[in-house]
């Protein structure tokens, strides 16, 4: 099994998963027709040296780059082509501009594509809607999944947590959240941070892992607002689960999302969490927390101080996510999932059929 992307040959992760990793000269940004030049180019040199069976593709550049990679074959040489949309980048309350240049191109690349899979009702909604592909090649997978053997509370020590709240700086009596994500417009940590301030329990802190371009702005709106250690940029961690079961809850205000991992590791640890309504979030969040409008930092304050002021009820929502998680999103359910999704399309591949068939959407 290969994969392929920028920064491919160097990741730790690809090189313990994937017998093969490929380095690609990739863009996210449409702008950069060189780039994007480059990338097309590779790609099909890539196709061409590996001659895969199945291709699967995530990023919507790199996802249409690879289908127009695959189009410009030898029909009898084009593998089967299954895409997963991690939310399409045109969307409800998103630029009309972007949103119309993006929905052109899932509908143009939706035409090569022998499956399109994905994860939330919005996207499948909108799947429908503007068929981007037949019905008969849309399914629906409950994300990437989650292992929640690894990410159980029972799996991260008292000890763990109690160090965790040390190197914050944290008291054992004060409450926390934890907002993980990398520090961008789209994530709006600085939301939370407006939040915080806004809060009657003004012991309260939050804690940002990650990083990214907005670190340094970040840390001068918390300044600005006079929080001083009550917003902590404790940067990239290795191991999230002790700070998170440590915390009041996971906080997560995005203004897009498809369906977001660090939500699903916060509520198979049996932590609440308050999340915007951006596409995803409620599906996945349920009764184990707040869905909130996206910038309404009010709603955020007084959400956060009912948690604090709610213990118990804390709990409960904590163990319904966890159940939830397992019921649904365990990843060894999406595995088997996808196992039988490859055997459809290599059963069609060699039936030389492009999707025969009806594909029911799994059950969510």
């Amino acid at each position: 099994m290969d994969a392929a992307s920028s920064g491919a040959a160097t990741d730790e992760g690809f090189r313990d998963t994937f017998d093969h990793q490929h380095e690609l000269p990739l863009s996210r940004s449409l702008l950069d027709i060189r780039s994007l030049a480059r990338g097309l180019r590779a790609l099909e040199q890539l196709l061409c040296d590996t001659n895969p069976d199945i291709v699967h593709v995530h990023t919507p550049i790199a996802s249409f780059l690879t289908r127009l990679a695959v189009r410009r074959m030898p029909p009898e040489r084009r593998p089967a082509v299954v895409y997963t949309a991690h939310g399409f980048h045109f969307r409800k309350g998103g630029h009309s501009i972007v949103n119309a240049l993006f929905r052109t191109a899932e509908r143009v690349a939706g035409r090569w594509t022998d499956r399109l899979v994905v994860i939330n009702d919005e996207d499948e909604a909108a799947a429908r809607r503007h068929r981007i592909v037949p019905g008969r090649r849309l399914v629906r997978m409950p994300g990437i999944g989650i292992d929640t053997a690894w990410f159980a509370p029972s799996n991260v020590s008292p000890e763990a947590a109690a160090a965790a709240r040390s190197a914050l700086g944290v008291p054992a009596d004060v409450p926390f959240f934890v907002f993980v994500g990398e520090f961008s417009a789209n994530k709006r940590q600085a939301n939370a941070i407006s939040a915080l301030a806004a809060m009657r329990h003004q012991d309260a802190r939050l804690v940002l892992l990650g990083g990214g371009p907005l670190r340094a702005r970040l840390e001068a709106l918390a300044g600005r607002l006079g929080l001083g250690e009550r917003v902590i940029l404790a940067g990239v961690v290795d191991d999230v689960r002790p700070f998170l079961v440590s915390a009041t809850a996971l906080v997560l205000n995005s203004a897009r999302e498809g369906l977001a991992r660090s939500v699903m590791e916060a509520l198979a640890l049996e932590v609440p969490v308050a999340a915007s309504n951006a596409r995803g979030n409620a599906e996945l969040v349920g009764e184990s927390g707040f869905i909130l409008p996206i910038g309404d930092i009010d709603a955020l304050a007084s959400a956060l101080d009912w948690l604090i002021d709610h213990p118990e009820e804390r709990r409960v929502m904590g163990q319904q996510g966890r159940e939830r998680m397992i019921e649904r999103y365990d990843l060894q359910i999406v595995i088997a999932l996808h196992d039988q999704l490859y055997r459809e399309v290599l059963a069609e591949r060699a039936m030389g059929s492009s999707a025969s068939g009806e594909h029911q959407p799994t059950s969510r």
